[in-house]
């Protein structure tokens, strides 16, 4: 039996309407929903962060929502801000390359040298970990060996969740639970990627706590993979 390899304990935490949206549509920020959560649990996602060594996002949700992803609401560091981006092209003038919180920006090898020095003039670290993509079990194990991470959150849109699960790398799952239904066949969900074949495929969720946050249902979950659990090439 191969040894786990040593990386950082995995939260998956985000907010999802009734039918599992996290945007109002495709290229939307999640901001536009994020801000009919419940004050309570605005702070709970803030204590969250502060709570935790580090968080990560990918690199289109950057795009996107330009976020800080630092604590605001509650007293606390803010955690070390991680982004994959394998081609090294996140825009310069992003908030998490501000000097107001650590940045590290994982990339390919084959990313662009003057990208890659233009990031590291922002002040950023930047982790290779993979040749023309990230590879995410070997950015997990540089933040944990380089970065001291034992404990990093995702607040990822659904790639970034669909590989963090394929790869086997998420412990838990928190979700505030926003009452609304957006629909839209394109609307981004929490978990995005390629169509599953049977059942055997499906990942499993272990229910642990369910509760009112405001007037947010939160529930938490351990992730359980099987033998035949979805993996990612």
């Amino acid at each position: 039996m191969t040894a786990r390899r040593e990386r950082p304990h995995v939260l998956m935490m985000s907010e999802i309407t009734a039918d599992g949206k996290l945007t109002l549509k495709k290229g939307a920020s999640s901001k536009i929903l994020m801000k009919y959560m419940a004050p309570e649990t605005e702070i709970l996602l803030h204590e969250t962060r502060a709570d935790y060594d580090a968080i990560m996002v990918g690199a289109n949700t950057i795009r996107i929502d330009n976020s800080y992803l630092t604590v605001r609401h509650v007293p606390g560091r803010s955690p070390l801000r991680v982004i994959p981006n394998s081609m090294a092209d996140l825009p310069l003038d992003s908030n998490v390359l501000k000097p107001d919180a650590p940045t590290v920006i994982g990339v390919a090898r084959s990313a662009p040298a003057d990208r890659v020095e233009a990031i590291r003039a922002r002040g950023a670290k930047v982790i290779v970990a993979g040749e023309k993509h990230v590879e995410l079990p070997l950015l997990m194990e540089a933040l944990y060996r380089d970065f001291g991470v034992k404990k990093l959150m995702i607040e990822g849109g659904p790639t970034l969740n669909w590989h963090m699960l394929g790869h086997r790398l998420v412990d838990e799952i928190r979700l505030i639970h926003l009452p609304f239904i957006v629909g839209g066949a394109d609307t981004p969900s929490l978990v995005g990627g390629m169509h599953i074949d049977s059942e055997s495929e499906m990942i499993r969720l272990d229910l642990k706590r369910f509760y009112l946050c405001g007037s947010n249902l939160v529930t938490e979950y351990d992730v359980r993979y099987g033998e035949a659990g979805h993996g990612v090439s």
